[in-house]
């Protein structure tokens, strides 16, 4: 594991490696050996990265950018509200920051997911166990080329600016996320913030309420997003909104 030479606001070592199992894995070792609220881990290549739902992949190619961010919460409400949003939030406005050409283009798709246009550029996965909250991001940053069922569905930074990157830029990408996310969590008004990039909103939406494989599928006008983060939508035929806090926008 090598400890890399990049600012961090949070003034916590950053480290990586080449190849992991997950950055997620790493985290709990170094939350386990007791590294400091906002030690980062990044890696080159994940051969287990995993995404919010259970037995879904999340497949990215060496060249992009998997990073966790290990933060230590000893008490559950000093969670920050919505804290994926949040994270999120952060890591859309950094790449923005990183890539002028693609300002006010990168949207969140509630509730964990960064898109530009119609496609997924980014995720995040935010677990939490014993006081550790372990904020895991996967940015899609150099990739060119994707599988053939992931063509029509994902983008990556490079292909969205029609530029390459080399590795170093990776770090400043990274560099970037930290510095914004460490920001949105010390600033309020966030919500507000969010709903300006909220991917659909105002717009007819499917939903699909609850556990993953629900089949109780919602059609509506998407309304914004709630205090706390829950998804907030005008089911066709009514007139208050309904907020939900697990499910997922087809």
């Amino acid at each position: 594991m090598t400890k890399l030479e990049i600012h961090n606001p949070f003034n916590a070592p950053v480290y990586h490696e080449e190849t992991v199992t997950s950055t997620m894995d790493v985290s709990r070792e170094l939350a386990a050996s007791g590294e400091p609220h906002g030690t980062v881990i990044a890696a080159d290549f994940q051969e287990k990265g995993r995404g919010r739902i259970r037995d879904r992949k999340w497949e990215m190619e060496r060249g992009n950018l998997p990073f966790t961010i290990l933060l230590h919460y000893p008490r559950i409400e000093e969670i920050p509200q919505a804290l994926t949003l949040r994270a999120g939030l952060a890591a859309a406005l950094a790449i923005e920051d990183f890539c002028p050409s693609l300002k006010n283009t990168v949207m969140i798709k509630w509730p964990n997911d960064l898109f530009i246009g119609s496609k997924k550029t980014a995720g995040i996965l935010c677990e939490a166990d014993g006081g550790n909250v372990h904020i895991g991001i996967g940015i899609n940053f150099a990739q060119k080329l994707f599988p053939d069922h992931l063509r029509e569905k994902a983008t990556s930074i490079a292909l969205a600016a029609g530029r390459d990157f080399s590795p170093c830029d990776r770090l400043r990408l990274l560099e970037r996320v930290l510095v914004r996310l460490h920001a949105e969590l010390e600033t309020a008004g966030w919500r507000e913030r969010l709903q300006q990039r909220l991917y659909k909103n105002g717009e007819q939406v499917v939903f699909v309420e609850g556990a993953a494989g629900s089949k109780n599928s919602i059609t509506g006008c998407l309304a914004g997003i709630g205090e706390g983060g829950e998804l907030l939508i005008v089911p066709d035929g009514e007139r208050e909104e309904r907020c939900f806090i697990t499910g997922e926008l087809l």
